[in-house]
């Protein structure tokens, strides 16, 4: 099964959950709340939440892009 695309969910994410992930980049303990508004939006809910690719795309997203 292929996993699904950040590019595809991450403009339905709430922004403070966007807001912690940038906050706290590359991170391995998602908070419950977050996961949550992940799943709300569209994202994975299997771990690991985000791979490598996941983060390197929220590593260049802009704040002012959202």
């Amino acid at each position: 099964m292929e996993p699904i695309r950040i590019e595809r969910w991450w403009p339905y994410l709430d922004i403070t959950a966007k807001e912690w992930l940038r906050e706290n980049l590359r991170d391995e303990g998602i908070p419950p709340k977050v996961q949550t508004r992940i799943a709300e939006a569209g994202g994975p809910v299997m771990d690991p939440i985000l791979n490598t690719q996941d983060w390197d795309f929220i590593e260049t997203q802009s704040e002012f892009v959202d």
